[in-house]
């Protein structure tokens, strides 16, 4: 029971924050048993709930009458690797398709290969703050195994040798997994996430962990805040700001990362990276730190859109311990051609004040390249109110720092940052989140509807709705840089300077930085997206191009 009887004015006040409005007889009626109410609450909240164990219902993205994409053969790219640059750099920035094609060919060790890419983590990850923890010592023992395997005639696959870096939200069992927060920063998993598994038995190498904002919210975490390796002045976004930071920096071959709600769009975005964010429950999550059950997707951060496919292939697999995840065929083949394929998009979306010249000029090359572009008409429904639902999840996930006050030790505290938010969504009525929850299942209907008419969706990364709409319904989103834009983003201490040095007028672009383009698939179908991407990645030739910072 609470302390503080509860009186007809307290209740008054509270509804306020429900957005409601009672007479005094209905206060004064429940007088008779909230206090009650309350109190059962009060009972549940002393049995300590771990963050692993889920919620009794499960969200599935399949609709009744989904019917699963056939099994099909997954056929990659099967052009010729070119010969191996002199320049370390030239290698290290090289996709891993082509990294395989000379690992396997014996014209580059994994030993080597990881070498060059510890070297550059140690010239250039400070800057950058992207690495959580370095992890040499495993990753040339690693790299030394898959050598050796190679050399007795055992090939892993297109991921053998290939080193990688982790999102610090993956338990590695042994190395410190801190979840980007204050409170375990000194957290020594003692077993790997699936995901971790899978890429060991692919024979990929682990360079370390990757910086993540602070419970996979942001680019800040307790080390500093993750840089861009095209501007250093701004962040790399969040929250795989470390993934986002290293593969565009060429420290890494290739990374994993996390989206909630934009956690691999955005850094992807910020740094120029190609991210591919699976189909709900198609990645398994089992040891990946639980933000939101209903959300959290697990997927590859590369420099090109044939790698994600690599990645996602060897990421594909069932795990019974995630009770989300579902048992899907990837299918992929890159030869397949896209002529005659409809893409639907919403021009409200390309018109919308966040929209970039660089959006619609990617429309209007996917319609070069033999594509039918589809206009879509989107209902109008308040798509930004199922955000709450996000932040209940992630409150009842991480309820014991609110409760404990241990949300103070974490360095971002500001009204858009975790402990504020989470101390809010104490507010949120349990009758709002149900019919939200009703509100995310007309959202599938119609999203469900949409793509009967075509084959894949195209949009602005950033702008429009289609962000919160397809994480909800658990599309499949591939993003990919599409062109390079002016930025005038600078850090306070520049700003001031300039304003010293050459006044208030100083003003103008400062920073190259890239920009993307997102593509949706249908559910489980990312083979599609996949051959689109490569189709825009090729037409837009800027994916080779190298950050100053790298």
């Amino acid at each position: 029971m609470t302390d503080t009887a509860i009186t007809a004015e307290i209740i008054a006040a509270a509804e306020r924050l429900a957005g409601v409005a009672y007479t005094e007889a209905e206060r004064a009626q429940m007088l008779d048993n909230i206090a009650a109410q309350l109190d059962l609450a009060q009972q549940r909240r002393r049995v300590a709930l771990p963050p692993a164990l889920a919620p009794a219902t499960k969200f599935d993205p399949r609709l009744p009458g989904f019917i699963m994409p056939p099994a099909a053969p997954f056929r990659p790219e099967m052009a010729e690797a070119p010969p191996l640059p002199e320049d370390e750099a030239d290698i290290a920035f090289a996709p891993v398709a082509v990294l395989a094609r000379w690992v396997r060919a014996g014209v580059l060790s994994s030993t080597r290969l990881t070498r060059i890419y510890l070297d550059r983590i140690e010239r250039l990850a400070p800057k950058l703050e992207c690495f959580a923890v370095v992890t040499a010592d495993l990753a040339l023992a690693q790299a030394a195994q898959a050598d050796k395997l190679l050399a007795d005639g055992t090939y892993l696959g297109p991921l053998h040798g290939i080193p990688w870096g982790c999102k610090d939200i993956l338990d590695t069992a042994g190395i410190t997994t801190g979840w980007g927060a204050e409170p375990w920063r000194n957290r020594v998993p003692d077993t790997d996430a699936t995901v971790v598994k899978l890429l060991a038995a692919a024979g990929a190498v682990l360079l370390g962990k990757l910086t993540v904002g602070a419970l996979a919210y942001g680019d800040i975490w307790y080390g500093g805040r993750t840089r861009s390796p095209w501007n250093t002045e701004e962040g790399s976004s969040g929250s795989s700001a470390g993934s986002g930071s290293a593969t565009a920096a060429g420290l890494v071959g290739f990374s994993l990362g996390t989206e909630t709600l934009g956690s691999i769009v955005a850094p992807s975005t910020r740094c120029g990276t190609t991210g591919l964010r699976p189909t709900f429950g198609r990645v398994p999550r089992s040891g990946a730190m639980p933000l939101c059950w209903t959300l959290d997707k697990i997927g590859p951060i590369c420099r090109s859109v044939e790698d994600t496919a690599l990645v996602l292939h060897a990421l594909n697999a069932v795990d019974p311990a995630d009770p989300c995840q579902i048992a899907a065929p990837f299918s992929y083949d890159a030869a397949a051609p896209i002529t005659g394929l409809r893409v639907g998009y919403y021009q409200a979306d390309f018109d919308d004040a966040g929209a970039h010249d660089l959006d619609r000029a990617a429309l209007e090359t996917l319609r070069g390249l033999g594509v039918e572009l589809v206009a879509l008409q989107r209902p109008d429904l308040p798509y930004g109110a199922l955000m709450s639902t996000l932040m209940a999840e992630a409150a009842a996930s991480f309820e014991d720092m609110t409760l404990s006050d241990a949300d103070d030790t974490l360095t971002w505290q500001e009204p858009g940052s975790w402990p504020n938010t989470f101390r809010k969504s104490r507010f949120l009525t349990a009758i709002d989140h149900i019919q939200l929850d009703r509100l995310r299942r007309r959202v599938m209907q119609d999203m469900d509807a949409a793509l009967q008419g075509v084959d894949a969706m195209i949009g602005p990364s950033l702008a429009g709705p289609m962000l919160i709409i397809t994480n909800y319904t658990g599309h499949p989103c591939l993003v990919l840089r599409s062109g390079f834009k002016q930025s005038e983003t600078r850090s306070p201490l520049s700003l001031a300077r300039a304003r010293l040095d050459q006044g208030e007028a100083s003003k103008g672009p400062l920073h190259t930085v890239p920009h993307t383009i997102c593509l949706w698939g249908k559910l489980f179908d990312e083979g599609t997206i996949l051959r689109l991407g490569r189709a825009l990645e090729a037409a837009f030739g800027v994916a080779t191009r190298r950050p100053p910072a790298g």
